[in-house]
């Protein structure tokens, strides 16, 4: 009987040191763009999700649905670190004349949160 539970102990230790398997990785692009005759910045999020042609992928506040208004890029990083998001990497891209700077981070989530 002492075997059994001894058996019993130690395959609960080890399953207790198992790495936790019910979280996924995530990954989303920022883009960040100047706003026309602003010093403020539009940002766009792209979570993978499919997109629409004319598909508006800009910041909203979540309460009020609202445009979220970002003074800086460095506004904006910020923002995403307080969301919980941990940046992986940056560039900038040139299109045309204009430069557009994009963003990748990271997060993990539990596998029932992610379709």
């Amino acid at each position: 009987m002492k075997k059994i539970i001894l058996i019993i102990f130690l395959l609960a230790t080890i399953n207790s040191f198992a790495q936790d398997t019910s979280k996924v990785e995530q990954y989303c692009r920022l883009v960040a763009f100047n706003k026309l005759l602003s010093a403020k910045v539009n940002i766009d999020v792209d979570f993978g999700q499919e997109r629409k042609f004319f598909s508006d992928n800009r910041v909203r506040d979540e309460e009020t649905g609202k445009l979220k208004k970002f003074n800086t890029v460095t506004d904006a990083l910020n923002y995403m670190g307080s969301q919980g998001w941990t940046l992986v990497n940056a560039f900038p891209v040139l299109e045309g004349s204009i430069y557009s700077y994009h963003y990748y981070f990271k997060k993990m989530f539990s596998k029932e949160d992610v379709k």
